[in-house]
């Protein structure tokens, strides 16, 4: 019994992680360039997407033209690495793990791309953060297919765990 517990507990955990995780490319089609329109680009990307903890940012960009530094807020109002955090990343496409709540901020450290709106500033969120506009007593829609799909799925997989584990 105690296999079969530690066996669900291993399956449970997997499960969290691969669903809360997604990957988002910074700027979608455009990457991590120099901006037609400045920053702004950069900001509505931020504002058009929610990222939480465990998701990862890649930054697509060509090594040798852009690199992806994350700094504080203020060498990111001013567009310097007195305060970064960590190395700058050159060679892309770079893929950051969001590990901590709050505010990042991430720019380009070459020439003066950053000056030209080649920087972002995100807030992650936490993963089990949900819509707070949903009244607490309304009824979960009926599972759709994908989810029927899926749990079939998390059986056939626990059916294999036990198999393993006893």
């Amino acid at each position: 019994m105690e296999k079969f517990v530690c066996g669900a507990l291993t399956m449970a955990i997997l499960l969290q992680v691969s669903i809360a995780q997604t990957d988002h490319i910074v700027g979608d089609s455009f990457g991590w360039s120099i901006p037609i329109n400045g920053a702004a680009a950069y900001t509505m990307w931020a504002d058009a997407n929610t990222i939480k903890i465990g998701d990862t940012l890649v930054f697509k960009f060509t090594e040798g033209n852009h690199d992806v530094q994350e700094v504080s807020r203020s060498s990111y109002e001013e567009c310097n690495t007195q305060n970064s955090i960590g190395e700058a990343i050159k060679k892309g496409p770079a893929k950051i793990t969001m590990q901590t709540l709050g505010d990042h901020y991430y720019i380009c450290t070459v020439g003066e791309h950053c000056l030209a709106g080649q920087k972002m500033a995100i807030k992650v969120s936490s993963t089990n953060s949900s819509a707070s506009n949903t009244p607490a007593d309304t009824t979960p829609p009926p599972p759709s297919s994908s989810t029927v799909v899926f749990a079939s799925f998390l059986i056939s997989l626990s059916s294999i765990a036990l198999a393993i584990f006893l």
